[in-house]
């Protein structure tokens, strides 16, 4: 191998499908707020949220880290 290929940096295919996986629950938890209502929370709401910050995390390490690369 030579030094010009570029590595694959697994975080962002990881994060692409976090995010968009994280975006469509917390979309369909938002236009659905009764149908899985545990508690008083919104779960698909909320871990939509949560899945689409870690894989925002994730995009945002991948390209960091290309950025430093000479």
């Amino acid at each position: 191998m030579t030094d010009s290929t570029p590595e694959l940096d697994i975080r962002w295919p990881i994060g692409l499908l976090f995010a968009a996986i994280g975006a469509l629950l917390a979309v369909y938890g938002a236009l659905n707020p009764t149908e899985a209502q545990r508690h008083g929370l919104n779960l698909n709401l909320d871990w939509g949220a949560v899945m689409f910050l870690f894989g925002a995390g994730l995009v945002w390490g991948a390209w960091r880290a290309g950025r430093k690369q000479p």
